[in-house]
């Protein structure tokens, strides 16, 4: 089987078999692609299953020069689960990667920001200004619902339940879950959806999305992470913040207040407990009140 006929038939697996967003099989087919790059593989001659655990440990000491360890990791794992694939449907007899460590990485805390952090960045947009009201709702929702970049730009109108003050959230790994709609954000969303966004023309293959761009077209990830940093530094905001920022300072408000971890995780779509646990770490307030509860000998 040639380079093509294997990751044509590996990405259908991922979209098929395993359900990965087309952000994730981007990634898992780029690491693919940047081996064979590095080899300068004839995709056409060379085969899969020649390739060797030597040459898998020097393309990734090579790499490990210039990239992060994070930046390894997510290499690796894609390397793995590319040759996984190869040995599950028997097109070679072993996994070259079997031997290969990924690097040990420590967790990361996100960066947060306050909740006055967050209202002087609102504070920057006038709604005035063309699509102020649109951009008002995008950073409400993102902060108010604790959505992801990916889920934000793929909301639809049809997901909105505003009696019921719901959004439905189409997930990593097409996984669906339900979040509460905030009271802001349901108020701009209204607005913007009344007198904002049906002024202007609409693509039509757009019809249902609900934040579009000046075109009536589907707004980009980029644009998102852009619209941010934008208002960050108007307010003045020193840290690095992006989307995630404001999903992050979801989650760590919520903790703040009083909410559980388990709740933060349906609500965040987190697979597991282990990944909401990181707010915890965050916030020793929370540490301490689980202490004060729960320990037969507290003070």
């Amino acid at each position: 089987m040639t380079w093509n006929s294997a990751i044509k038939k590996y990405e259908s697996y991922l979209k098929i078999e395993r359900s990965l967003s087309n952000n994730s099989i981007i990634n898992y087919l780029f690491d693919i692609e940047a081996f064979i790059k590095y080899y300068e593989i004839d995709k056409e001659k060379k085969k899969p299953k020649e390739v060797n655990s030597e040459e898998i440990q020097s393309f990734v000491y090579e790499e490990a020069k210039y990239k992060s360890s994070y930046s390894m990791t997510r290499r690796i794992s894609g390397l793995k689960s590319f040759f996984n694939y190869l040995s599950f449907e028997n097109i070679r007899k072993d996994n070259p990667t079997d031997l290969i460590e990924a690097p040990k990485l420590g967790r990361k805390l996100p960066e947060v920001l306050s909740v006055i952090e967050i209202e002087k960045i609102l504070s920057t947009i006038k709604i005035s200004e063309p699509q102020g009201i649109r951009n008002i709702a995008i950073i409400e929702t993102i902060y108010g619902s604790g959505l992801r970049v990916s889920e934000l730009v793929n909301l639809t109108i049809s997901s909105l339940f505003f009696k019921e003050k719901i959004i439905k959230i189409i997930g990593k790994g097409n996984k669906e879950r339900l979040v509460p709609m905030g009271d802001y954000s349901k108020k701009f969303i209204e607005i913007y959806l009344k007198n904002n966004r049906s002024v202007g023309k609409i693509d039509p293959r757009y019809s249902d999305v609900l934040f579009l761009n000046r075109n009536g077209k589907q707004l980009t990830r980029a644009m998102i992470f852009t619209l941010i940093k934008k208002y960050g530094q108007k307010a003045q905001i020193t840290k690095k913040i992006s989307p995630h920022t404001l999903r992050h300072s979801f989650a760590t408000h919520l903790l703040e207040n009083g909410a559980d971890l388990r709740t933060i995780q349906v609500m965040m779509g987190h697979e597991s407990i282990t990944t909401t646990e990181i707010y915890a770490h965050m916030d020793t307030k929370y540490l301490k009140s689980v202490m004060k509860g729960f320990h037969p000998r507290k003070s």
